[in-house]
Order: structure tokens, then sequence, then C-alpha cells
């Protein structure tokens, strides 16, 4: 294939390290990483980033976008356009609050069918696993989804029950049987009914309703089933730090258990949440700053594998004052790379380490072989970065439908120049073109 487009920047992120490189892309794929000063193929266009760094577009594993039937909250249109803007280039979608909720083959096509149109970056989903729907799983399987989502608690949406422990080894069987992914909501139903329910403003009465020890025994449960089935799970927006020893023994005894953490665990903590601030309700919650700091740990030794948004929108009215009642979701798609940056560089962590985390590793949770690195081979998706400017977040300037964020009036350092789809550049300076994105089935 003959080259038509290179790449170019003093700090180019591959797998092999960061390095000055022009990388050579033809027909949406990556052909060969080159060194800096390499020749420019005749007929070929060169796009020259200077010292901005030139990084593989993210892949975000956890999106509610919602549609269709609540894109009052979201929708494919803004939602991809937000993750343009924000450097993510693959996102796979949630199978809840959709309506219908992508339980059914049926189901998956009438989401496929909203979604083909407007998406601005490449689109796949999560099927989901209810108490009803066991019959259903290899069907969605054999139809592309890249796994099944469950609650193991109330999912806060009737039609989107959750699994007691029996329904979850019944399904965890079914699904090991074809060899599928299970991803997992692990809070304990019991530990939330006991804990302290006190409506109101206060984000500590909040806490105590969602207790660590929620965290800890659904997930210890799920590890015992995993052991006995060897099933592959996957723990959801993990924010309880007690339960990275259960973990980190699991995965050592071999247990196939991957673990993600979100930017709103990693960067906010619970000592900064204003009483009645409800855009930084989330279940689990965020948690107190020693905890977020024993989560920096488990991602820096890999006993957390990847940092996903667990983008979860509403309109702006779900958001009461009071904690007890409001929708609880953070809005971050735009937003995530920045912010762990701004916190990965604090610690002293480095760029390569958040393409690790935020590219590489999703990208591997779910089998996107063309995803995730700047390799020959690979598909041309890029995030071009100038990891020390800084900008303040603005509400107003975010392309999610309701632009609600706990990040309000934050600093953050990394600004994303441009994103490019398989070759093209899909956002210019956090304007997105118009769509290009592709809807995408597991292909193994």
């Amino acid at each position: 294939m003959a080259v038509e487009l290179v790449l170019r920047s003093t700090r180019v992120i591959t797998p092999g390290g960061t390095r000055a490189a022009s990388v050579a892309v033809a027909a949406g794929e990556i052909t060969a990483v080159l060194a800096h000063d390499a020749e420019v193929p005749a007929g070929a266009r060169l796009e020259d980033f200077g010292d901005d760094v030139l990084l593989p577009g993210l892949v975000d594993t956890h999106v509610h976008v919602n549609d269709p039937g609540r894109t009052e909250w979201e929708g494919f249109w803004t939602a991809t356009r937000a993750a343009a803007a924000g450097g993510i280039t693959t996102i796979l979608d949630m199978p809840l609050n959709s309506l219908p909720p992508t339980t059914t083959v049926d189901h998956l096509r009438i989401k496929q069918d909203v979604a083909r149109t407007k998406a601005h970056v490449d689109v796949g989903f999560w099927g989901g696993a209810l108490p009803d729907n066991v019959k259903d799983l290899r069907p969605l399987h054999d139809a592309g989804v890249y796994g099944f989502k469950c609650f193991l608690s109330p999912s806060g949406v009737e039609e989107f029950p959750q699994l007691d422990q029996e329904r979850l080894a019944t399904s965890l069987a079914e699904i090991t049987g074809f060899g599928g992914l299970l991803i997992v909501h692990a809070e304990d139903p019991h530990h939330l009914e006991s804990a302290p329910q006190k409506p109101g403003p206060k984000y500590a009465d909040f806490l105590a309703s969602r207790p660590r020890d929620a965290e800890n025994t659904a997930i210890q449960n799920l590890i015992d089933q995993a052991r006995r089935l060897n099933a592959r799970v996957h723990v959801l927006h993990l924010s309880s730090s007690d339960a990275l020893p259960l973990i980190a023994a699991a995965k050592a005894e071999g247990v196939r258990i991957t673990v993600e953490s979100c930017p709103h665990f990693l960067t906010l903590t619970a000592e900064e949440v204003p009483d009645g601030a409800t855009e930084f309700k989330c279940c689990p919650p965020i948690r107190e700053a020693a905890n977020q700091d024993l989560l920096w740990d488990a991602l820096a030794d890999g006993t957390i594998d990847c940092v996903v948004s667990d983008h979860s929108p509403s309109t702006a009215d779900l958001k009461t004052g009071d904690f007890a009642t409001a929708w609880g979701g953070i809005s971050s798609l735009q937003l995530g790379l920045p912010a762990i940056w701004t916190e990965a560089r604090r610690r002293g962590r480095t760029l390569e380490d958040v393409v690790r985390w935020m590219s590489a590793a999703p990208a591997a949770l779910a089998g996107l072989d063309a995803k995730g690195a700047i390799e020959a081979g690979r598909d041309a998706d890029f995030a071009v970065l100038a990891p020390d400017e800084t900008f303040t977040v603005d509400p107003a300037e975010l392309h999610h439908r309701n632009q609600v964020t706990a990040y309000a009036g934050k600093t953050l350092y990394g600004v994303v120049k441009s994103t490019w789809l398989r070759g093209t550049r899909i956002a210019d300076h956090g304007t997105p073109t118009e769509p290009t994105g592709r809807l995408l089935e597991r292909q193994n």
C-alpha cells in the first residue's frame, strides 16, 4: 500500500517507549514507525506536530451512551463528539441505561441502527446479563458483543435487575462455556441494605451509605465464583482500596480477573466534595484521599489494570441537592485524559503509564487487537497532546449533552490538540468533524 500520510513528532509513545519518530499511514492503518527524519514518500502528506506528544487514541470501555430511550441524558452524537474532543478514538457502550437495554440480539440491532450514522469514533457494545436472559447470552456473543455486564446490587433502573449469587453462578457458567467475559458492578446488596441511610445534602452521609465492605464482599464472592468455574471476570469501577489485597492474591493464584478504576476515584476525594454537590455522586462513591493513594499504588504495581471513564450522565434536574435521590453518575468522557495526566504527573508517573492504563490495557481487555498502540498493523488512531499546557474546565465548552461535571473550574494539564481515526483528523482543537466512526463487533 502506498503511504498516504506521515505523522511526525519528537515524542511518539510506542510500545517500546517514547522516541522521535515519523509514523507512516496507508488505508487507515499504521504501516511503519520510522526515524524522525525519514524521507516522506512521494505523494504522502506530512503532519509535523513538533514537540507535542503523539500517542495512540484512547480506548474507553465503560461509557453509558443511553441511546435510544434516554437520549435527553446523552446520545451517540454527543457522546462520541465528546470522546473525539478528548483524544478517545474507541468507546464500548454499556447495555444500560438505554431503552431497550442490550440484553437480546434484537435490542443490540436497534442500538446499532441508532448509532450507525452518529458515531464520531469507533463504537462497540457490551451485552447485559439479567436474571431471565441466560438463553440470550450465547446469541449476543455470536452477534459480536464484547462481553456481558451484570449488577450484584440494584442498578438504579428497573429494566436492568441485579443477579443474586445463584443467578450469577448460572450466568457465569454459561458465559464461561463459550469463552466469554463477565464485567461486574460489584457491591453486595446486603451490606448496602444494612448501611445507615440518611437522606439529605451531606456527602458524609451518602459515603456512609455505600461502605467499602459492600465492594469487598462482592469482589470476594466474585473471585470465589471465578476460581470455581475458571471464568474470566472483570471488576468495574473499583473504589475500595480494601479490596486490593484480595485482588492481588487472586491474580497471583491464577484467577482470571482484571480490574478497572476511573478518573473520579483517582483525582477527586471525599474531603473536597461540598455538601449538596451531587455532580460528585456515583456508585460506588468517591472515597478519601488515603484510599486514593492506595489505588494509585495498585495502578503502579498492576493490581489495577486500566482506567476508563464510567461516563454516566443525566439531565441536570436529576442531580437534585439530596444525595439519596440524585442520579448517581459522573460525566467525564471529554476530560479523562487531562484529569488523569494532571494527577499522574503530580505523582511522578509518565505519559507512557497513562497510555498503558487508558489505551493499551482497555484495548487488551476487550480484545481490540487493532487498537491501543502505535505500531505497524494497528489502526492509525492517534491523539496529539500538549502535556505542559493547561486549561480551566468550563462546562459550556464540553460536548456532553448535559454540561454537568464534577470537574468544573478545575485547572488541568494536557490540551488535546487533535484526534485522528484511521488516519483522518476527527477533532481539531476541541472541535469535532463530521462522524466517520465505525461500529465494531468482537472478532475472537
